[in-house]
């Protein structure tokens, strides 16, 4: 059965925001498998205090790839063959994203000063073995954080180690961009409201997405369980109790349902 035209805004929604999603999520794991198995960091996954916040940023990195891909495959296979039983393990998994980005919303605020030290930490590790290795995963990892965070190194635009990952700016801009983890800090320090509200941005739109599945799974429920608007002459039509069935002649002919019964 067709779908109504609520149903189809619903259902194209969802395809948009799961492909997306999963360009996201295979970015995410793709980076955090690169860094993972390189030969260049295989080794910083031995336990050590000076490479552990990048063995918890790259295992977080991979986990949370992992889900979002996985979200996004069960939610475009739920869309585009209106199936229900997908749909729902989608809004469940999209639901427990969504719990997770509150409440990672809401622990960055009320321990901004922790978590910019930590990020700031993990910077500092990926700067120093991408200086001592030049592995191009680093490379990529480094040129993320100064182009979102619009910094250079740990001096810098002047720092000449990690020049070329930095942003591209214009000569006198060049001078005035700052190092990341000054940056990473002023922003966990003086701006965690804004942290947070990018967090629970994300997690309205992750709300939305799972509103529309809702409403999608109710369209494909109510287009099941409803009669075809219109059957076959040849078809058999139920009459009331006390009579017989009434067989139309095989003729080519469709009538609605209302006018034959």
């Amino acid at each position: 059965m067709a779908l109504d035209g609520c149903g189809q805004l619903c259902k194209c929604i969802l395809i948009l925001f799961n492909i997306l999603f999963a360009l996201v999520g295979f970015a995410m794991l793709g980076l955090g498998l690169w860094l993972r198995f390189s030969s260049e960091t295989r080794g910083f996954f031995d336990i050590d205090l000076n490479t552990q916040q990048f063995v918890i940023g790259v295992s977080v990195l991979i986990a949370l790839g992992a889900v979002i891909l996985l979200v996004a495959v069960f939610g475009d296979y739920g869309a585009c063959n209106e199936n229900r039983t997908a749909l729902g393990v989608f809004s469940c998994l999209l639901a427990i994203l969504a719990g997770l980005e509150i409440g990672a919303g809401v622990f960055a605020y009320m321990r901004s000063d922790e978590v910019g030290e930590q990020l700031a930490k993990f910077y500092m590790t990926v700067y120093a073995q991408y200086v001592d290795k030049g592995d191009p995963g680093l490379a990529v990892t480094l040129s993320m954080f100064h182009n979102v965070l619009h910094c250079c190194g740990l001096i810098g635009a002047l720092d000449p180690l990690v020049q070329r990952t930095c942003p591209d700016t214009g000569f006198l801009e060049t001078f005035t961009l700052p190092a990341c983890p000054t940056v990473i800090v002023n922003l966990f320090e003086s701006k965690a409201p804004l942290v947070m509200g990018l967090f629970l941005g994300t997690a309205a739109m992750l709300i939305f997405a799972l509103v529309c599945s809702s409403l999608l799974s109710k369209e494909i429920q109510r287009s099941q369980s409803s009669p075809p608007p219109y059957i076959l002459l040849s078809s058999t039509v139920l009459s009331p109790p006390n009579q017989d069935p009434v067989v139309f002649s095989p003729l080519p002919v469709i009538i609605p349902v209302a006018d034959a019964l």
